[in-house]
């Protein structure tokens, strides 16, 4: 008698021309087929893959006590009922960014009603960072690969979140939807970040109070603005600095600040970030080559800040970003199912969407300087 499946699964028949099953488990993990491969593994993913996929089930090939199992186990489809994880880490990411964000509308007391007067800096850095990664998932939806809701992060940094994040929950059938799916969140991100940066810069310019300027232990937070964001102002005609200290730029600016510096951050062409995905949905596996690298690049980067510039903490930020990309090229980016050949649109687009995250760019980001 052949070895019985579930119904909705392939049957062992079915596989033998790449994998010769001779023994069918099932627990309430998955159906496991243990048998002999007849070709090489990413042959047999990419020929089996999509009876599994088309059947609700993600497929895989293992090795356990010496014997070679292909593990079918359900796909996720998606969220079940009210997504309570991303719900609380939205709803403390915006307690977070009002909190921090009173710091840019000079509010006395951020503990009081007063910290509602930080809700558009907030809308401005949730509405960037929410919209990069609502383009990723539209594009998972889209190739069909399960994907979760955004999950945002709060934390005291002086923007109040280190971002914002989605979980991909099944494999990824080819390079075109890697490309898609990888390019979809810098671009969307970019088209809100634009849009925030406008309205910012035709925004009144924010009063500093006369107890800000008195107090002796007043410093100032520079931002220095990538090449995007002075060819937005230049275009619009408005200023990135007033002459007179009682006035700084509208806080929403900085909420189109945080678009173009976590855009560039993500298109760094290493690992599971955006920039490891374009760039290895175009080159393919020869990405691993070009991985070492990224992060002698960061680290030369803060070496040149360091012996030719007074940078501070950015020569830090850039060591600690060197670090964090060299364990993302460790790691490796994401292998689609079927390697194929990326068509020369997507390759173009590729191309500029890494232009774009160069005029994103700016070596020294932030300076700290004493009034």
């Amino acid at each position: 008698m052949p070895p019985e499946t579930p119904g909705e699964l392939p049957p062992p028949e079915a596989l033998q021309h790449v994998f010769q099953v001779y023994e069918v488990q099932q627990d309430e993990e998955g159906v496991f087929y243990y048998g002999d491969p007849l070709v090489d593994q990413q042959r047999l993913i990419e020929t089996l893959w999509p009876e599994f996929q088309q059947a609700g089930y993600e497929v895989t090939l293992d090795r356990r006590l010496g014997e070679y199992v292909l593990v079918a186990q359900p796909r996720e489809t998606g969220e079940d009922g009210i997504p309570w994880s991303n719900v609380v880490l939205a709803a403390a990411t915006i307690l977070s960014t009002l909190f921090v964000g009173t710091q840019w509308y000079y509010v006395e007391d951020p503990l009081s009603l007063a910290i509602l007067e930080a809700l558009p800096f907030t809308l401005a850095v949730m509405g960037v960072l929410g919209t990069h990664e609502l383009g990723h998932y539209l594009l998972s939806r889209y190739h069909d690969v399960p994907a979760s809701l955004p999950y945002f992060i709060p934390f005291p940094t002086i923007i109040g979140t280190m971002g914002a994040v989605i979980r991909i929950r099944g494999r990824i059938p080819d390079r075109k939807a890697l490309f898609d799916i990888g390019v979809a969140g810098p671009l969307f991100g970019l088209v809100a970040t634009v849009i925030v940066t406008v309205i910012g810069l035709l925004l009144p310019p924010e009063p500093v109070p006369n107890w800000v300027l008195a107090a002796e232990s007043t410093v100032e937070i520079q931002f220095n603005y990538p090449l995007l964001l002075q060819g937005i102002a230049a275009v619009l005609g408005q200023p990135l600095s007033y002459p007179d200290p009682s006035q700084v730029i509208n806080p929403v600016v900085i909420g189109g600040w945080v678009g173009m510096f976590i855009t560039f951050l993500n298109l760094i062409p290493v690992g599971q970030l955006d920039g490891g995905h374009i760039l290895r949905s175009i080159v393919g596996p020869d990405q691993e080559r070009l991985a070492p690298f990224v992060p002698l690049s960061l680290f030369g980067l803060a070496g040149g800040l360091y012996l030719f510039t007074d940078a501070g903490q950015m020569v830090m930020v850039w060591v600690l970003w060197g670090f964090m990309t060299m364990f993302a090229a460790f790691i490796g980016s994401a292998a689609p199912i079927a390697e194929g050949e990326l068509d020369p649109r997507r390759k173009v687009l590729g191309v500029v969407t890494f232009v774009l995250g160069l005029l994103c760019f700016t070596p020294i980001p932030i300076e700290i300087i004493g009034m």
